[in-house]
């Protein structure tokens, strides 16, 4: 099983993360306490994952840092660095990037709309 980090929490985020998690560790950071604006249907399959432990959501948490193995999750209550093991990143920003934008991570960032960077048939 290989560790992914999505970063957001959107329906997209949610929708990649759960069609992931059975062959994968899969973690979720979200800068809010709880999902916000998601379809109702992701909101209760999201939920019933978690309660399976599937996947965990880091909620509250903003990556700092991305490390070759792991990913440094900031929790927004404490300040404390949360260390999440990890080998790929999935960031869903949408189509304006959040104030804690992934470049501060040392992320290069690329906007590309409408590229399709694997095609599936």
């Amino acid at each position: 099983m290989a560790n992914r980090l999505w970063w957001s929490a959107g329906d997209s985020a949610i929708e990649a993360a759960l069609s992931l998690m059975d062959e994968n560790t899969v973690t979720l950071s979200y800068r809010k306490e709880a999902f916000a604006r998601i379809k109702p249907k992701n909101r209760e399959k999201i939920l019933a994952a978690m309660e399976e432990k599937k996947l965990h959501c880091a909620f509250l948490t903003n990556p700092v840092r991305i490390e070759s193995d792991a990913v440094i999750l900031k929790n927004e209550m404490d300040e404390t660095e949360i260390s999440v093991p990890n080998q790929r990143v999935f960031i869903f920003a949408g189509g304006e990037l959040p104030p804690n934008s992934p470049e501060k991570t040392g992320v290069k960032i690329t906007k590309r709309f409408g590229y399709t960077m694997k095609k599936h048939q």
